[in-house]
């Protein structure tokens, strides 16, 4: 006999930027750039930088919002998940840094990497974990600090990203809630196509490397922007027919960050309005594994969803990789 599954979903959620904002009319000093021709490419304004901060800082405080939300103490976590590609250091975790900040001390702690898809893989994770009765809390955080492996002096990436950190507490949930379902996936051999260089054992940062400037991001744009269009739509379709939903069912989509033309794309393939799409790349950017989580918790914070809605959360990212998930939203307005 089989036995019945827990019903996983978000609890609360929370959210944190830095206060130092740095506008496209500020990059044109840096850069031979222009705020109409940034905005028309990719949608975006201005987005936050951290500058002394560390990313756990801005996990920490998005984490205290969403623990806050959700009634849950820290004491009560079982799991701690930070989606990262700008952790502290690389030892230890972020996750194991938040863990003794927040005074979790139940919890287990591991940071995962899946670039700007890390939320929805971590979603994923803290469901499975949940539906199985190992867990019965899990705190998933995104957080980045792009602005530290950004080229200051690359027109071609310094326009695109941003720092902040968005937070979700999963639980159970009413049967028929919470998440009912994913598609995760990765093309290894578009990994070149997205990276830092020199950031491992492959290439260890040297003079020479600093010298070359490879310890920032590097990126094909027009290789990622089709990568991209084409994924996006795709990777929520697969997560729809896998549990018989039709894209008419979704009343919401809450992607990733990185191009408004991307987010108008998947979309249109989605057959959704627009306005139906939670959107807030102009003031923030691309803010890689933080980016659907902020834009959930604004979303959630303004009470623009009801429960019962369904919200398709979707992204891609360097490695490549793409994932999406269905939620059912469990929480009461």
């Amino acid at each position: 006999m089989t036995e019945k599954r827990i019903s996983a979903g978000i609890l609360g959620t929370g959210w944190a930027v830095p206060d130092k904002v740095v506008t496209n009319q500020d990059l044109t000093r840096l850069v031979d750039t222009n705020d109409a021709w940034i905005v028309e490419r990719t949608g975006i304004r201005e987005r936050r930088v951290a500058e002394d901060m560390p990313v756990s800082e801005l996990a920490y405080r998005a984490a205290k919002m969403a623990l806050d939300d959700a009634g849950t103490a820290p004491e009560e976590l079982d799991l701690i998940i930070v989606a990262t590609l700008t952790p502290d250091r690389v030892i230890p975790s972020t996750a194991c840094v938040l863990q003794d900040r927040l005074g979790a001390t139940r919890a287990a702690a591991f940071d995962l990497s899946a670039a700007c898809s890390g939320f929805a893989y971590a979603s994923t994770v803290a469901g499975q974990f949940i539906s199985n009765g190992m867990y019965r809390k899990v705190l998933v955080i995104g957080a980045e600090t792009l602005s530290k492996v950004v080229d200051w002096t690359d027109r071609n990436t310094c326009i695109l990203f941003g720092d902040g950190a968005g937070a979700a507490v999963y639980g159970p949930v009413e049967d028929g809630y919470g998440l009912l379902s994913f598609d995760l996936g990765s093309d290894g051999s578009g990994a070149d196509v997205l990276d830092i260089p020199s950031s491992g054992s492959l290439n260890p940062v040297t003079a020479q490397t600093l010298a070359q400037r490879l310890n920032f991001i590097h990126m094909d744009g027009k290789a990622v922007f089709r990568f991209a269009v084409d994924i996006m739509g795709k990777t929520v379709e697969s997560s729809l027919a896998k549990i018989g939903m039709e894209k008419e069912s979704i009343d919401w989509l809450v992607p990733h960050q990185a191009n408004i033309r991307i987010i108008k794309s998947a979309a249109k393939r989605l057959k959704l309005p627009l306005e139906k799409a939670i959107i807030n790349i102009e003031h923030y950017g691309n803010m890689s594994a933080a980016s659907i989580p902020v834009a959930l918790a604004e979303a959630a914070h303004a009470h623009r969803f009801k429960k019962g809605d369904i919200i398709a959360l979707a992204g891609f990212g360097a490695g490549l990789t793409w994932a999406s998930c269905i939620v059912k939203w469990a929480k009461e307005d």
